[in-house]
């Protein structure tokens, strides 16, 4: 698998925890840790069972009998080595000393197996990869464990490189490298323009979003009450993370070295512990599996898309290639503790399309609308409360990415794989999707697929798209008075070698500051006020956005420092 970046994420400035605290097992994080565990060997033993029909049906099973039974039939032919062994002490001038029958008989020569107590598991040491856990914690205080070479004078120092100060940004990176997953998370010191990878969390499948989000999960070891106050935090710094797996996760962002998520969404005892069932009759395997069946209350596939509501903190929204919308209350307790346990699975279910959701969105204007785009090529806009009562466009083309106007409350961005981005008011939208549903306005932004899209918050009418052109985009969109229509042209356009682009969002802080990534695995942060075609543009906006259009030094684009690589990339302005 080739490496590559699949998505982006921004933390603004203040959010972080200045001093991150490091991942600890103790007894309570042990308890949840074991949990886990043993959901992963009941997941183990359900997958050999299945594993096992599966091969009886396409006629390996018997196989198997077969060889066993020659094994015991060949029994005869193995040679007790002890027994060799003991004749060999034996001097060749002595006769070799015989057993008596009573001795045989009675079983004697076995009691050195001591196989009355064979099946006694009391005496047996404890096995599992999660046995000999507690170990790492026997030592609460370094200067008393022998194997800690990293004593105070070196945490002093560690602790000062691992500062996350008020000023700096954190971005959050999903990154797959030599087929290997893992969330990188890195610091953006504006001021210094200098951005270093902080440190990173291993994941167990390829990622495909993130959403970030301050709500603490119910599950988090962040949500137990401090020792200080008394009482848990009310906000936090945490990641979602949708994978090709059916399972949510949710990982804090202040804790490094962490080793298991805050909290997982789904039920990975049903998922995870599948083999697929043949559909031929194992003559002639097919490669075409029976997919999982459906549920109200889980994912079954891929997690394509997610949405934090910040009005309601602890709703989370995802979209998946089962078909399926889900919503997710973060206050519910996730574990599982048995068919039909309270507290388990999804809050609700939409069944709104007909092929894999790719893009899920919550209206911040109106915290309990959602929209949504999918592959069957058509997006819809529903209240959570009543998604029979949504309406829907079609598009003509697979959804790659969509985005509610921050500036208008009705109004939504869709991009599509065919190249262009398309502008909607929801209230113009019918509910019979065979009526037409044309857009407001129709942008061709790409050769290719708009893979990336994303709305600017802080200065109104500018929008940034990505393609599988490997070309980022600005663009501006003015309202003419006189005609009454909008007016869209292209500021800027930039080749940020990310290779094709999968992720473009604005900065949370700096209005004209961006981050991108895509297949070659890099990540690029670009001010576009660098653009002096881009200033020259975009100035009078800022100006009457009451933001400072701050003109930098150097060609504009940030990245991590290497020996042998060139961020400058091709540049180009221009209107349409």
């Amino acid at each position: 698998m080739s490496s590559l970046i699949s998505s982006v994420a921004w933390v603004r400035r203040g959010v972080a925890a200045r001093h991150p605290t490091k991942y600890v097992l103790d007894d309570q994080e042990l308890e949840r840790v074991s949990a886990l565990a043993r959901i992963e060997l009941e997941d183990a033993r359900k997958e050999l069972e299945l594993a096992h029909k599966a091969a009886q049906s396409m006629g390996k099973g018997a196989e198997g009998e077969e060889a066993d039974n020659a094994d015991e039939e060949d029994e005869s032919a193995w040679v007790d080595e002890d027994d060799d062994a003991m004749d060999e002490n034996v001097p060749m001038d002595q006769d070799k000393p015989e057993k008596s029958a009573q001795s045989t008989a009675n079983g004697d020569d076995l009691a050195e197996y001591n196989l009355d107590d064979y099946d006694n598991d009391d005496a047996m040491p404890g096995m599992g990869p999660f046995s000999n856990i507690k170990g790492l914690t026997y030592y609460r205080n370094n200067d008393e464990d022998p194997y800690i070479t990293l004593k105070e004078d070196d945490e002093a120092q560690e602790r000062e490189e691992l500062e996350v100060l008020p000023t700096d940004n954190l971005l959050v990176v999903a990154k797959t490298e030599d087929e290997i997953s893992q969330l990188e998370i890195y610091v953006y010191d504006e001021s210094e323009e200098n951005l270093y990878v902080h440190h990173d969390i291993m994941l167990p499948s390829f990622p495909l979003c993130l959403e970030w989000l301050d709500f603490q999960p119910v599950s988090s070891p962040a949500a137990r009450p401090s020792p200080d106050s008394g009482a848990p935090a009310q906000f936090g710094n945490f990641i979602a993370v949708g994978t090709l797996e059916p399972e949510i996760e949710i990982w804090s962002l202040d804790v490094v070295e962490a080793m298991y998520p805050d909290m997982v969404l789904g039920r990975p005892d049903k998922t995870a512990a599948h083999v697929p069932t043949p559909l031929g009759t194992g003559k002639k395997k097919r490669k075409k599996t029976k997919a999982r069946p459906v549920s109200a209350a889980h994912h079954v596939d891929a997690v394509l898309g997610l949405s934090w509501n910040r009005t309601h903190r602890n709703l989370l929204a995802s979209a998946s290639a089962d078909k399926t919308v889900k919503l997710w209350d973060l206050t519910r307790d996730p574990t599982i503790n048995g068919e039909g346990g309270e507290g388990e699975g999804a809050l609700r279910s939409f069944d709104v399309h007909k092929d894999k959701v790719q893009a899920v969105q919550w209206n911040q204007a109106d915290p309990t609308v959602l929209l949504t785009g999918s592959y069957d090529r058509t997006v819809r806009t529903f209240d959570s409360r009543a998604p029979d009562a949504g309406v829907g466009a079609v598009v003509g083309a697979d959804v790659e990415a969509l985005r509610w106007d921050p500036w208008e409350t009705h109004a939504f961005y869709v991009s599509l794989e065919n190249g262009l981005v398309l502008n909607f008011d929801a209230r113009t939208l019918p509910s019979d999707l065979s009526s037409p549903s044309p857009a407001r306005f129709t942008v061709a932004a790409h050769d290719g697929a708009v893979s990336a899209l994303d709305i600017n918050p802080h200065v109104r009418g500018i929008i940034a798209t990505g393609g599988t052109d490997k070309v980022v985009k600005v663009w501006n969109v003015m309202e003419d008075q006189d005609l009454g229509k909008r007016q869209v042209s292209l500021v800027t356009s930039r080749d940020l070698g990310v290779g094709k682009v999968f992720s473009t969002v604005w900065s949370p802080d700096d209005p004209l500051t961006l981050a991108a990534a895509g297949s070659k695995a890099k990540l690029q942060i670009w001010d576009i006020g660098a653009n002096a075609h881009a200033r020259k543009v975009l100035g009078p906006k800022i100006a009457e956005a009451g933001r400072a259009l701050k003109e930098k030094q150097g060609g504009g684009v940030i990245s991590v420092a290497t020996d042998d690589e060139d961020s400058s990339g091709d540049e180009g302005g221009g209107e349409e």
